[in-house]
């Protein structure tokens, strides 16, 4: 039970990876606040969790609605040990056809997302001496890939972030690290044809696609006491794809 008493706020955990992890931390003694702006998919994800899991919807890129998520969870439990930035979305197109909306939305929940989460949370970490803050980069960031000029940028700025946060906020004893997902059996990764599925997996040293539970395990690691000393880190969750 690595979270027993933990209180943890996860983004876009109502599928997919963030899911996984809300269900990882629930398994491991932790109160999880499911925070997505799915309302269906969150309220569903709770009840399937238990009483453990509560669902708060929220849009990560308005400051007013991320405030009223920490409001609420700081009214139902008292304190926020735990945030795992992991909403992200994606508008994929080549440079010379990605719009200046496709461009923006993304800068808007992938990286101006997590800057709100994050700022909201803080003072209550400071206030209590101790949190931990995961955010979620990706290897397209590190690498880039083709299409995705406003995802990557995204998650390399997740990178730097990571980083400058680790330096502001270590003294006050706070960890921050970030999880760089290689290429994950999510539900839109599984709609894709069978022979570009097959191509993936043939580049990855592992022979496999990452499941959302390997991307959870991780953030379980940077979220327990077993990581107090991993600060400033991306750990890299790819199969080696990178190497």
């Amino acid at each position: 039970m690595r979270l027993n008493n933990k209180v943890a706020i996860i983004t876009g955990a109502a599928k997919g990876i963030g899911y996984a992890a809300a269900e990882r931390f629930i398994e491991e003694g932790a109160v999880v606040f499911i925070a997505d702006y799915d309302n269906e998919a969150g309220i569903a994800a709770a009840g399937q969790l238990g009483e453990k899991a509560a669902f708060i919807q929220v849009d990560v890129a308005n400051r007013e609605s991320v405030k009223q998520l920490v409001a609420t969870v700081i009214e139902q439990a008292g304190q926020i040990d735990i945030l795992v930035n992991n909403a992200g979305i994606t508008r994929d197109a080549m440079l010379t056809k990605m719009t200046e909306d496709q461009f923006q939305q993304v800068l808007d929940v992938n990286l101006t997302g997590v800057f709100h989460c994050t700022q909201e949370v803080i003072p209550h970490m400071v206030a209590a001496r101790g949190g931990k803050i995961i955010n979620t980069s990706s290897v397209s960031g590190v690498y880039g890939n083709v299409g995705q000029t406003n995802y990557a940028a995204t998650k390399a700025a997740i990178v730097g972030m990571t980083k400058t946060w680790a330096k502001e906020l270590g003294r006050k004893g706070i960890n921050v690290n970030a999880v760089a997902p290689g290429f994950t059996e999510t539900d839109m990764v599984k709609k894709m044809p069978e022979n570009i599925l097959a191509q993936m997996r043939s580049i990855v040293p592992l022979q496999r696609l990452g499941t959302p539970r390997d991307i959870a395990n991780a953030y379980l690691f940077l979220a327990s006491d077993e990581a107090s000393y991993v600060h400033g880190h991306t750990l890299h969750v790819d199969g080696a794809i990178m190497m």
